[in-house]
This record gives C-alpha cells, structure tokens and sequence, in this order.
C-alpha cells in the first residue's frame, strides 16, 4: 500500500455520491484524491470532510485526457501512490430519444464513457508500474437491464452501457494484473443531481418502495474493494474465472450425480437442478469477493 494507508481516488466527489464515498474512505483511513469540475466547488465539498492532511484536490473536465494524468500525479506526489479508483463522476438526464440533439449526445459519451475510461488508463498505467494489484470500481445504472419506458434517457443509457461493458472487459483483460475491476449499479439514488426533481416519487419503481441513499452506495463500493484496500483480497470476476476449472467441477459434480443416482426420475431431475444451482452459485460468488 502507499505508505501502508491506501489511496483512494474518487471522480465527482463534489457532491452526491462521490462525496459520501470519499468520506467513508476517508472514515475508514484512507488518503482521498477528491475531484470535480469546479475547482471552488470541490475545495468546499474538501473542506467538509474535515482531514485535510489525507485529502488532496484535482479539478478539470473529466473527458479530457488531461484529468485522469493530473489525479495520478497528485495522488503520487501527495500520498506516493494509487490503491483505489472509483469512477463515480458523469452525468444523467431523462429526454426523448427524438429530441436528443448531438451535442447532448457527446455531452454523455465524453463525460460517462470517455471519461471513465481515459481516467482508468492513466490508473491502471500507474498500477501496473507499482505492481501491487488494486481495485477499480464503476457507477453504472440499473436502467441498464432495466429500462423503463416511462423515463426515456438513451443518451445517457448508451453511454453507461459502455461503462457496463468496459467493466467486464477489464475484469479479464487486468486479472493477472491483480487489479479488480467492479462495478456498483444504482437505481435512482437521492442526490443533487435529482435537486429540481421530486425524487420520491420515484420510490414506487423500487422493491423497497424509496430511492436508494448515497451512503448505500458507498458501502456497496467499500464492500467490493475489500478490508483496507489489501491488494491479498482478489476478487475474480466471471470473465476472469478459468473456463477449465468450471469444466472440473461440473465433472466432478456429474460423477457424484451418476454414484448416487436417486431411484425415480423426478429426484434425479431435482438433483441435477440442485448441482447446477450449486455450480451456478460458486460462479457468481466469483464475481463478488473471493477471500
């Protein structure tokens, strides 16, 4: 770790989501990148969080190239070093698919995709370098897998889903890496970016019947980064799981159905559907946290 305390940066931390992830990092020990557009903006949100010798501040435009090189090197000279990368800065508004103009359109792609992966370039570069592993986690959307007619938002959605898709090719491609690529996918979360909105009203699209809360997702962020950001804990997405070991145990596990064959077909369907739940189950554990 950098000086033994990780460092974490954070995109977006001037408000919303952003800021209550650096503060519980910070909460927890970790030094903090803080960034956002506005450099003022971001000095105050800074200020907040009450520990300025484990916080530094990086503004800029997080679609340029420039952003994402700048949050590295303040992190490197401030704290010695990268741990954590949470790539929580972009932006989101509902608009008929008709009346999206380009502009709008690149506004999203630049500031959700762009961003997210030209500031996970320059992290992961300095990752590599320091050759300790570390952990990179993506906001999505659940909108994703679950759009709703009734809220048209495909500018944003198209970029988003780029994110979803950039998480699950880096989740392989930075494995022997030992560098954990996630991603957190809220639904609709109370946060300024919903200020000139009733945002309750929004609870009834939800399970639990409200809108999910900024500290809910920083705890979901802190869970899959892992206890103090130790490079030790891998997590393995399913992208990065080893094809050949799944293979192994669906063997295994075809063996032990045909040794203790039930004697009427309809256990034994049940017991095939319970070895595959099994298999199915270790899969996606692989995708959250191996310890």
């Amino acid at each position: 770790m950098s000086n033994s305390t990780p460092t974490v940066i954070v995109t977006g931390s001037s408000s919303g989501i952003g800021l209550e992830v650096a503060r519980l990092f910070l909460n927890d020990g970790a030094n903090i990148v803080a960034h956002g557009r506005d450099a003022k903006k971001l000095a105050a949100a800074a200020a907040t969080l009450g520990v300025p010798e484990r916080v530094a501040c990086a503004a800029g435009d997080i679609g340029e190239r420039n952003t994402g090189e700048a949050l590295v090197r303040v992190a490197v000279e401030r704290f010695g070093g990268v741990d954590v990368l949470v790539n929580n800065a972009g932006t989101f508004a509902p608009k008929p698919f008709v009346e999206v103009t380009e502009e709008e359109l690149d506004h999203f792609l630049d500031g959700n995709l762009r961003g997210t992966y030209l500031t996970t370039q320059a992290v992961v570069r300095r990752m590599q370098k320091q050759g300790r592993g570390g952990a990179i986690i993506n906001i999505g959307t659940v909108l994703i897998d679950h759009a709703i007619g009734g809220f048209p938002a495909s500018a944003p959605l198209a970029s988003k889903g780029g994110v979803h898709a950039l998480t699950r090719s880096l989740a392989a491609e930075l494995a022997p890496d030992r560098i954990r690529v996630n991603m957190v996918a809220p639904g609709v979360v109370r946060t300024p970016l919903h200020a000139q909105a009733n945002v309750d009203a929004f609870g009834g699209i939800a399970l639990l019947n409200r809108v999910g809360e900024g500290r809910e997702i920083a705890e979901a962020v802190r869970y899959l980064v892992g206890p103090s950001s130790s490079p030790g804990i891998f997590c393995r997405s399913m992208a990065a799981s080893s094809a050949a070991e799944l293979e192994r145990e669906h063997a295994d596990e075809r063996d032990q159905h045909h040794r203790s064959k039930p004697s009427t077909g309809r256990a034994s369907a049940g017991g095939r559907s319970v070895s595959c739940s099994h298999r199915v189950a270790r899969a996606l554990l692989r995708c959250l946290v191996l310890r």
